[in-house]
């Protein structure tokens, strides 16, 4: 399957290699690295996790984040990839 990542996901993305740079140089490449993987695999397992909402939602096997996607045909779409540290009320309103 091909892996879109939509606009808003590489925002957050960006907000979360910020977050952890601040913690420590050279964790937001880490992170970065880890998430891109994260999605990479969506190419094998897309489509097999939790449904919440409109969406699939993997969880980051190295960081407290998760990644949200929809499969239009053979295109796996990222659209967010939020913190699961913050308040779920704000996650709802990032997915509307």
């Amino acid at each position: 399957m091909k892996i879109r990542i939509l606009p808003s996901a590489l925002k957050d993305l960006a907000r979360g290699r910020r977050f952890y740079e601040r913690q420590g140089e050279g964790l937001g490449n880490y992170f970065m690295n880890t998430l891109f993987s994260d999605v990479d695999s969506l190419a094998l397992y897309g489509g097999i996790h939790l449904k919440v909402g409109n969406y699939h939602r993997l969880l980051s096997k190295r960081f407290p984040y998760a990644i949200y996607y929809r499969i239009n045909d053979a295109v796996i779409e990222v659209w967010r990839v939020l913190d699961c540290r913050q308040d779920p009320r704000k996650t709802k309103r990032a997915l509307e």
